[in-house]
């Protein structure tokens, strides 16, 4: 009869070699990355929203899309961070502050602004387009965030798919801030509450079914 010692001995003489997951940081810093090259992609082909100039010389408008930057930032380091199981889930509030004043920012514009729209209303090819950019946006940082989060930890599966959701959500709203010009307030929010929902719920679908163990450092 095989004994315990020989039994560990023969599954580990069997075992395969495994990759260690980088550090968290690293990792978040590798998706913020993706992020940019996306972003300068759609600089190059679709150019910045024309009156962004303008647009930068309003606090309101610099500190909302700030927070959405910082939020989708620091969702990234919080999801990889929960992404291990010796993590604090205390990482979770990370986001909270800088999510809190992106969602200020929007609210305040809809008290000072409910809807502003052209004379001409809403052009079906500005929605086309905006609808593009976020489908450019999201999908790929969506793609990737959950491939790099699938070997983590299955502790915390819905928290960890929250918080990546959260950060591909508000990059995808950094990038419609910066690359379009429609200036309906409500309808940005509702947009942005859309995208953020349904990868939420994307998320946490897809969370138990994609999120491996794997070994940690």
């Amino acid at each position: 009869m095989i004994t315990t010692s020989e039994l560990i001995e023969a599954l580990v003489a069997d075992a395969p070699p495994v990759r260690r997951l980088r550090p968290p940081v690293v990792r978040a810093a590798l998706w913020l990355l993706l992020a940019v090259l996306i972003f300068g992609l759609l600089a190059a082909g679709h150019g910045v929203r024309p009156d962004l100039a303008q647009r930068l010389d309003q606090p309101a408008f610099i500190v909302g899309t700030a927070a959405a930057l910082l939020t989708s930032v620091l969702a990234a380091v919080a999801s990889f961070m929960l992404n291990l199981p010796d993590r604090s889930r205390g990482w979770a509030l990370l986001p909270v502050p800088a999510l809190l004043a992106w969602v200020g920012t929007v609210g305040y514009g809809c008290l000072v602004n409910w809807v502003g729209i052209g004379p001409d209303g809403v052009q079906l090819g500005e929605t086309a387009r905006c609808f593009a950019t976020a489908l450019i946006t999201s999908l790929p940082l969506s793609l990737a965030m959950f491939a790099m989060l699938r070997r983590g930890a299955l502790l915390s599966a819905s928290t960890v798919s929250l918080t990546g959701s959260l950060a591909v959500a508000a990059m995808s709203a950094t990038a419609m801030s910066l690359f379009h010009s429609l200036d309906a307030t409500v309808m940005i929010l509702i947009w942005n509450l859309g995208i953020a929902t349904l990868i939420v719920a994307l998320g946490r679908l897809l969370a138990s079914r994609l999120v491996v163990p794997a070994p940690y450092e």
